[in-house]
């Protein structure tokens, strides 16, 4: 799977990256992922944070799971139970075909991020 080289990603794109070397049930190989950090934190350090995307319709029923549609009505699944760390670059980060994520996807996978890490306190 070829990629296009990238400007720095920023919060929302979909990336490709190179998610190996795997252990136990982490994804393994090339995929999508979403990213959540911003422009600023990436330029700044080099690493994307952000949540892969499979395409795998078990997903549908995961409550850690969001759907994502794109081009062509395509079904993606956002694993928000996996969070990542990468360096962008050295991993082969590139242009996804899907773009951005719309902000209602956005919002709902920090949503459940948030009920999985308690990142802000209620």
């Amino acid at each position: 799977m070829a990629t296009q080289k990238l400007r720095t990603p920023d919060r929302a794109d979909i990336v490709w990256i190179q998610h190996d070397p795997q252990v136990g049930r982490e994804m393994k190989g090339m995929h999508p992922m979403m990213v959540l950090s911003p422009k600023a934190f990436v330029e700044r350090t080099g690493l994307v944070i952000g949540l892969p995307l499979t395409h795998a319709d078990f997903n549908a029923d995961n409550p850690f799971a969001v759907a994502i549609v794109g081009p062509g009505k395509e079904v993606g699944y956002i694993l928000c139970h996996q969070p990542k760390s990468f360096d962008w670059q050295l991993r082969g980060g590139g242009k996804h075909p899907w773009g951005v994520a719309p902000k209602r996807v956005l919002r709902e996978a920090l949503d459940k991020l948030d009920a999985i890490c308690g990142i802000c306190e209620h």
